[in-house]
């Protein structure tokens, strides 16, 4: 594929880095010229650089919005031009001091990217973990390979993403058309306060999927399996 990248922070620099390995042509833009030279430099292999706009304009099959999300709807509006028919990638999270939640009440990252460049296919995905993660070689946890989460309403581009993920060495797992992907940002959030504010392990707060419904028993005689909701 051809992918833009817009932004030159670490998410842009870990993503990236994945796709160059993978065999697709990267283009990194930024508003800081040096800057978008320096990661293309660093990641080396088909990176580039470009502007911003340059970005936008070579990622023929993909855009990624490695964007802060302050700027993310303002830079997209300025770019949807050429990101009119293409995948745009957001792995932002709207998240402010106290770990609060940015968008609460309000529509998602996410949405508001596709607001700003209505002929974009926008996808949520990569923003549950930190940048760091992304770097890893490939993110497998106990033989257990990373599973991302993604929102998005188009077939095509969703299949986009679903390979990009793969080409990160982690599983892609589908949640449902943009209008969840506030839940994913909300994920993000609660997440975060969980790791940095209290130091606990996110992943224990969920059972394993064998017993996630409840417990599974055996009607007596019928042999059917039947669910038991709570009390």
């Amino acid at each position: 594929m051809r992918i833009g990248v817009l932004g030159t922070g670490n998410m842009a620099d870990a993503l990236a880095t994945h796709w160059v390995r993978a065999g697709h042509e990267v283009t990194i833009g930024g508003r800081d010229a040096h800057k978008a030279e320096q990661l293309a430099a660093r990641i080396g292999g088909s990176a580039k650089p470009a502007s911003l706009r340059g970005a936008a304009e070579s990622g023929q099959e993909a855009v990624l919005a490695a964007l802060p999300f302050a700027a993310g709807a303002d830079v997209v509006r300025e770019l949807r031009a050429p990101l009119e028919g293409k995948v745009l990638l957001d792995c932002s999270n709207p998240v402010g001091p106290g770990f609060r939640l940015l968008t609460e009440g309000g529509p998602s990252a996410a949405q508001q990217l596709a607001a700003a460049a209505p002929g974009a296919h926008v996808v949520k995905a990569f923003n549950l973990c930190h940048e760091d993660v992304w770097r890893m070689r490939p993110p497998v946890f106990d033989g257990r390979p990373l599973a991302v989460p993604l929102c998005g309403d188009d077939e095509t581009a969703l299949a986009r993403v679903h390979e990009l993920v793969r080409d990160v060495g982690c599983e892609p797992v589908a949640c449902g058309g943009l209008e969840r992907a506030g839940l994913l940002e909300a994920t993000a959030a609660l997440f975060i306060a969980l790791w940095v504010g209290e130091g606990a392990d996110a992943q224990a707060i969920a059972p394993p999927l064998a017993h996630a419904a409840g417990p599974i028993h055996q009607e007596a005689g019928g042999g059917a399996k039947t669910l038991r909701q709570g009390g």
